[in-house]
């Protein structure tokens, strides 16, 4: 999930919103003031349930900005990197680079979310009940109480990729000491309780309460969805397990030089060995990577005039990833790029170059490799 605009960083931590936010935002925004705080604080106007709905709705997203933080700061507890935290239609995402070392790391990092949550909702319900606020803040201060708790208690269900479902995984992992059959038991719940929220908002729609009825739909079509791709990624994880990117990378990928022109490059290098990308290398050191059809897209009468930099993509534009990075970090990274690329670098030089086709070909040869590997070997593979 791609952030729309940068909020800055905290602790370090980059924080973003996605532009669907924006629609989730105004739909609470509007249900508070036309119906939530009209009908929990009649004696106060419509302009005054406006401004209530706004700080609420403003409030909601610093609850869930902060239940990501609790996520996020204990994965770097645990020295798991953190790529960013994103805001958008469905509450937070905080995006861990790296795996878990052990089921109680993966248990701590998953609790501390709902910790925070809980926190949130019992101090508001305090506020609520006995700080002798406002009206209109006393009336802020209860629904967010009350959000808050009801979110913990849906996000405690055990089915992935809920909190409640990545506890169960660490459960499981704990219990079985295999990974594998703890995503495919915890992925399988996750689509259980898609399929039971579709349903029931089907049964809401047909009984006359349409809005209702498709929201909860629309929320349990996201979670199947969602836990498909954890049943997916946990597959992906055992298959690339123990491999890096030098054992799967192209070590040698043919390079052009930034002040080549796009001309003497379609001739010497696209006319002998046409690729899809080629890294650009200057003194020895990686500069950026040239997409052939950002080169295509240039006039054939600008070819002798346009250098390779003019077309590149930077450094900052491209997947950067180490020789020793696990596979399965890699495929993450290059999976979301959109030139399904990444540039292999050590102390700034070129050593190889990652294509999202070099990860499948991993990934196919895997039934390979464990028919190949030793009886113990395939016993511990589900333990990363």
């Amino acid at each position: 999930m791609g952030a729309s605009l940068s909020l800055g960083t905290i602790r370090g931590i980059r924080v973003g919103v996605h532009w669907s936010l924006a629609v989730v935002f105004v739909l609470i925004a509007w249900t508070l003031s036309t119906a939530v705080f009209p009908r929990t604080n009649p004696a106060l106007d419509d302009g005054t349930h406006l401004g209530m709905a706004l700080v609420a709705a403003t409030l909601f997203f610093a609850s869930v900005l902060l239940h990501e933080l609790g996520h996020a700061f204990q994965a770097r507890r645990e020295r798991i990197e953190i790529e960013g935290i994103t805001l958008w239609l469905f509450g937070g995402v905080a995006t861990l680079r790296g795996r878990f070392e052990t089921a109680g790391a993966e248990f701590r990092v998953a609790v501390a979310g709902p910790l925070v949550s809980l926190a949130l909702g019992v101090v508001f319900v305090a506020l609520a009940l006995g700080a002798g606020l406002p009206q209109a803040a006393d009336g802020v201060a209860a629904w967010l109480g009350y959000v808050n708790l009801l979110l913990l208690v849906f996000n405690l269900v055990p089915a992935a990729p809920l909190d409640g479902g990545r506890i169960l995984h660490a459960a499981l992992w704990q219990l079985t000491g295999d990974f594998g059959k703890a995503t495919r038991i915890a992925s399988a719940a996750g689509r259980g309780f898609g399929f039971l929220l579709i349903g029931g908002g089907i049964a809401l729609f047909i009984g006359g309460s349409s809005f209702s009825g498709v929201w909860l739909a629309f929320i349990g079509w996201f979670l199947l969805a969602a836990a498909a791709a954890e049943g997916r990624y946990g597959a992906a994880q055992q298959a690339l397990a123990g491999l890096r990117v030098r054992d799967v990378m192209e070590p040698e990928p043919v390079t052009v030089p930034p002040d080549l022109t796009l001309g003497r490059f379609m001739d010497d290098v696209v006319w002998r060995r046409r690729h899809t990308t080629y890294p650009v290398v200057e003194g020895g050191r990686a500069v950026g990577l040239l997409p052939f059809r950002c080169v295509a897209e240039v006039p054939r009468a600008e070819w002798d005039v346009r250098l390779v930099r003019d077309c590149m993509l930077g450094l900052d534009e491209v997947p950067l990833l180490q020789p020793d990075e696990e596979a399965i970090d890699a495929l993450a990274l290059v999976s979301q790029s959109s030139v399904r690329r990444g540039l292999v670098l050590e102390d700034g030089r070129l050593a190889g170059l990652l294509s999202i086709t070099d990860l499948a070909r991993a990934l196919e040869a895997a039934p390979r490799r464990r028919d190949s590997a030793a009886p113990d070997e395939v016993a511990g593979g589900g333990r990363l």
